[in-house]
């Protein structure tokens, strides 16, 4: 009772704020307001087969993969862009493992936890990573790896080159900008493993098709690919 009362105390001075509105939280809501759980633009990608999959397609002819994710769609301006700029330039990691968190129980309860056998985000160049003090894509993994209750490994893959930003570039640009920059630091771990490649936002795919391809040829026997928003 005593705890109860100190904690709603504490919330009226320091109020816990849900991570897409900015609006108080109240009793019983974690992360995100009940307002914003529901009004999300989710793609429920996973319930399609794979192919009628938009998602999918992206990779026809270029990476084979067995599952294209994605939690969200990335509508401009809106609660998506909110949360990801979050995530990305206000150290607000807590934004992806909750979402990750989110998405991960529910694609366990659909039953396509089981597919993967490793999760592995996207590395950040280690001069990068040291700038913004984490990675955004491994927050992602470890709610996703909380939620379906798979193994992730923050190491997996390496990036050898600092690339530039990939925010303007076009379909080939972007390939050509990743295409040789990931290596996989330890085959053993990867040979014979499903993978579920993790990022956060999904434009082109060139950033997870160079990812799945670098694990394909260290061994992986499948790729699958996990955003928490597509545009």
């Amino acid at each position: 009772m005593l705890r109860t009362l100190w904690s709603d105390f504490l919330g009226l001075i320091y109020p816990r704020l849900c991570l897409a509105c900015r609006e108080p939280l109240v009793t019983g809501e974690n992360h995100l307001c009940t307002c914003c759980r529901a009004e999300l633009p989710y793609t429920d990608y996973h319930r399609l087969p794979a192919d009628q999959n938009p998602l999918g397609r992206r990779f026809w002819g270029k990476l084979p993969i067995r599952h294209a994710l994605s939690y969200l769609r990335f509508v401009r301006h809106g609660r998506v862009q909110h949360l990801l700029h979050e995530l990305k330039y206000q150290g607000q990691r807590d934004v992806g493992t909750a979402l990750g968190q989110l998405y991960g129980a529910e694609l366990y309860t659909a039953g396509i936890a089981a597919d993967f056998d490793l999760i592995i985000p996207v590395p950040l160049h280690p001069r990068k990573l040291a700038k913004r003090g984490y990675n955004q894509a491994a927050a992602f993994a470890t709610g996703l790896a909380e939620g379906m209750k798979v193994p992730t490994v923050d190491s997996g893959l390496r990036r050898t080159a600092n690339t530039k930003t990939q925010t303007k570039k076009n379909r080939v640009q972007r390939w050509e900008n990743v295409a040789s920059v990931f290596e996989v630091d330890d085959p053993t771990a990867i040979i014979g493993r499903r993978v579920l490649v993790v990022d956060d936002v999904l434009t082109t795919g060139a950033t997870l098709e160079a990812c799945g391809a670098a694990l394909l040829a260290a061994g992986a026997t499948e790729i699958s690919i996990a955003t928490i928003a597509c545009a």
